[in-house]
């Protein structure tokens, strides 16, 4: 058995210890079910731990997570997570975070090929495609990297608002918030990106569904 892995072992006993020291009853309580007012969509970076980044407990965080916290519209795992999510669990809140130095948004802004990642990149390419005048004005390479993660994570929003899932849940008048965020691996701090999305009527008509 590596050192890695026995310690890792290791570190689960002693996180349980440390919880039942606090609360003896703290896991028999989480088993019993789950209520989370939020689903956090966001990126598989090991750098960014959704529950930490907002201070949340086991329990208060449904999560889904992918390569630059991307929204497909035809991805089935995103697609049964908002589905649970907002039907089962009757979340309120949605929030779409991504991060400046996002690896993903990095690969789309180039030409050279990975593999089969290469597919899923070229969602994220469409999004550059999207706004290219915008990003090819800005000279700076940082600071077009920086601006293209907070376009792709608005248009994620603006992607999950699309869906029959959210719309059918406004439609029936259930209470539901789609959000934008930018966290920063260099401060922690998250950025508010201010796309904030409560009806379909704040989409173009073209994607208004009618029930």
């Amino acid at each position: 058995m590596s050192d890695f892995y026995k310690k890792i072992l290791d570190n689960n006993k002693k996180w349980v210890d440390e919880k039942l020291a606090i609360d003896k009853d703290y896991f028999k309580d989480l088993s019993k079910g789950q209520t989370p007012p939020l689903l956090w969509i966001g990126c598989s970076d090991s750098r960014v731990p959704a529950n930490e980044i907002i201070g949340a407990q086991p329990g208060e965080v449904f999560v889904h997570r992918n390569i630059a916290n991307m929204v497909v519209h035809s991805d089935m795992n995103m697609l049964s997570v908002l589905d649970y999510a907002v039907n089962a669990l009757k979340i309120k809140h949605i929030i779409v975070c991504g991060h400046y130095g996002c690896g993903g948004v990095k690969a789309a802004m180039g030409n050279d090929s990975i593999g089969i990642i290469d597919n899923w990149i070229r969602h994220i390419k469409d999004v550059y495609r999207l706004h290219k005048q915008y990003l090819d004005s800005i000279l700076d390479e940082k600071e077009r990297f920086n601006k293209f993660v907070e376009l792709n994570v608005k248009e994620q929003v603006f992607d999950l608002a699309k869906t029959s899932i959210v719309q059918n849940a406004w439609k029936n008048g259930q209470e539901l918030s789609l959000h934008g965020w930018v966290y920063g691996l260099n401060s922690g701090y998250v950025t508010d990106l201010n796309v904030n999305i409560d009806s379909n009527n704040q989409l173009d008509e073209v994607y208004q569904l009618k029930f």
